[in-house]
């Protein structure tokens, strides 16, 4: 065995990977730094939250300070910012990532995002069926294509605002 590779053995032998824990209650003192971007607006700018509920690929999560870093692709729904005991806020997303740094940080980039509150269960039922009546229509592959992608974010807006 030539020296090259007695060291390369002895120094990966000697590096362990750091170990990697779920996340713990946070006390009072510790924060997640959160910031939250669309392609033309910041909504936060990394201010200090309590935790954050979202809707990932992998499923729901609910991230606190010291969370294991991670990224993950948002579903369309509801992203839930808990700021304090008494104060929350609710956004509903399009799509996008969200990365969990191992600094308590939480960069979440959205296509496109909106308060909650903003919509109305009316309107939204309305614009769910026409793009219902347009699916089942006789119209272009495309037409049907995007009344397919409109009908389901209708369907997640709706399913957010009747929970």
């Amino acid at each position: 065995m030539n020296v090259f590779t007695q060291s390369a053995r002895i120094a990966a032998a000697s590096i362990r990977p750091a170990p990697r824990f779920y996340a713990t209650e946070t006390s009072v003192a510790e924060k997640l730094r959160l910031t939250f971007v669309l392609p033309h607006k910041a909504i936060y700018k990394a201010v200090d939250v309590q935790q954050v509920n979202l809707a990932a690929t992998s499923g729901d999560m609910g991230i606190l300070a010291n969370h294991v870093p991670t990224i993950e692709q948002l579903n369309p729904g509801v992203i839930e910012v808990i700021e304090s005991a008494e104060v929350t806020k609710k956004f509903f997303v399009a799509g996008g990532f969200a990365t969990i740094n191992p600094d308590s940080s939480l960069n979440i980039n959205a296509v496109e995002a909106a308060a909650l509150e903003d919509f109305s269960l009316e309107s939204v039922q309305t614009g769910l069926a026409e793009a219902q009546r347009i699916l089942a229509g006789n119209g272009s592959e495309k037409e049907k294509a995007e009344a397919k992608i409109e009908a389901d974010v209708y369907e997640a807006i709706q399913t957010a605002l009747t929970k």
